[in-house]
């Protein structure tokens, strides 16, 4: 009678634990999860093959809704540092919060690509790429402003070390600090041609060349050019004094006087002019001339240096000079008067120093021309030149 009291107490004992219901904690059933209940054990003999259960799936309830999505704002806090979204997720091993166990509060909709996200009550995890998803008052400069067509704002004109020293001295050491970096005057001379001219009994010289004193904008220019033969002396020479003013990175506009010491009887020019680098490198100059007399004459002339090597160097070089009227003291005719064209050869020892060798031709046309035949003289004439190019 014993045993079978503690038989059926045994039984009895493991009979309990199969038949509770599922436990859950008392208070702790949250909203919207459900405990899964636990898979039962399969009864009778272990099969011969050894496999793994395979687990029930738990029900799932239908998921949730999810919230209707908010417009976007400019203030969404969609890429800021710490912000998971599903293109940005850390680890792809990472398993994804199902929509069925969403906590209260949490926007657990699920976008376009079947996965879910995260979002704390009132954030937009959105991603876009909108240049006005920026933070609240943040604003937008460089490359975010959209395109316009209003001015640049004016520099500013104040310095801020005035207001810790003196602004009198300031302004005395700026100006200071300006002229040693690039306000300073300089100077140079150069003489582009200075050469012996060859040609058939009448052998002869030539100069042309400029100085200048002053800084970049604005200097005091002399130049000087002139001809002669030798034992008769010069027959031709010019003095001009110009302020020349710089009116870009390569043009100079000049301004003077020029005076002829020959052919007599003197004249004196008020001088307007220009020089500078033309595009393609040619070196350019011209000037119109009006005298004393009111005669009025006008020059052009320009050189290219064509680097054959880096010491040998190739001038072609031309100068027309020309007349509004006759000028018959000074053997001049109206229109072109003369021409001079050249070719020269030159071998820089230095850049500031380079002997040539080349050939000239000059020609006198219309009544200059026939001037010069009455005084005994040819119209043309072709030379060979040499010479020597310096600066300092």
């Amino acid at each position: 009678m014993s045993r079978l009291i503690v038989a059926l107490a045994t039984g009895l004992a493991f009979a309990l634990p199969l038949s509770a219901p599922a436990q859950t904690m008392s208070g702790m059933d949250m909203n919207g999860m459900k405990m899964p209940a636990p898979a039962k054990k399969p009864a009778g003999r272990k099969p011969a093959v050894k496999k793994r259960p395979a687990a029930k799936p738990a029900g799932r309830r239908a998921p949730a809704k999810s919230a209707p999505r908010r417009p976007r704002q400019a203030g969404a806090m969609e890429g800021m540092p710490g912000m998971v979204t599903p293109e940005t997720s850390p680890s792809k091993s990472a398993p994804a919060v199902k929509a069925s166990g969403a906590m209260p509060g949490m926007d657990m909709g699920t976008p376009s690509g079947g996965s879910t996200t995260q979002s704390m009550p009132g954030m937009d995890m959105s991603v876009g790429t909108h240049a006005e998803d920026t933070m609240p008052g943040m604003a937008m400069t460089g490359t975010a402003l959209p395109a316009g067509h209003t001015l640049a704002p004016p520099p500013p004109m104040d310095h801020y070390a005035d207001r810790q020293f003196n602004a009198s001295e300031m302004g005395r050491a700026r100006r200071d600090m300006m002229r040693e970096q690039g306000g300073r005057s300089f100077s140079q001379v150069m003489f582009n041609l200075a050469e012996v001219q060859i040609r058939n009994g009448r052998d002869g010289y030539r100069w042309d060349g400029e100085g200048w004193f002053g800084g970049d904008i604005n200097r005091l220019t002399v130049k000087s050019e002139g001809e002669g033969v030798f034992r008769d002396g010069v027959d031709a020479a010019e003095v001009q004094a110009l302020y020349s003013r710089a009116v870009g990175p390569y043009f100079n506009l000049q301004a003077g006087v020029r005076q002829d010491v020959r052919p007599t009887p003197a004249r004196t020019y008020a001088t307007v002019g220009f020089e500078g680098l033309a595009p393609y490198w040619f070196e350019v100059e011209g000037a119109v001339f009006l005298s004393n007399k009111g005669d009025l004459l006008g020059r052009l002339e320009g050189y290219y240096d064509q680097r054959i090597t880096q010491r040998l160097i190739l001038q072609p070089r031309v100068e027309i000079n020309l007349a509004a009227q006759d000028v018959p003291e000074n053997r001049l005719g109206a229109g072109l008067t003369d021409a001079e064209l050249g070719l020269r050869l030159r071998y820089e020892i230095s850049r500031q120093f380079a002997p040539y060798v080349g050939v000239s031709y000059e020609a006198k046309t219309g009544r200059t021309a026939g001037f010069a035949r009455a005084d005994g003289r040819k119209s043309t004439s072709t030379s060979l030149v040499a010479g020597v190019r310096f600066w300092f």
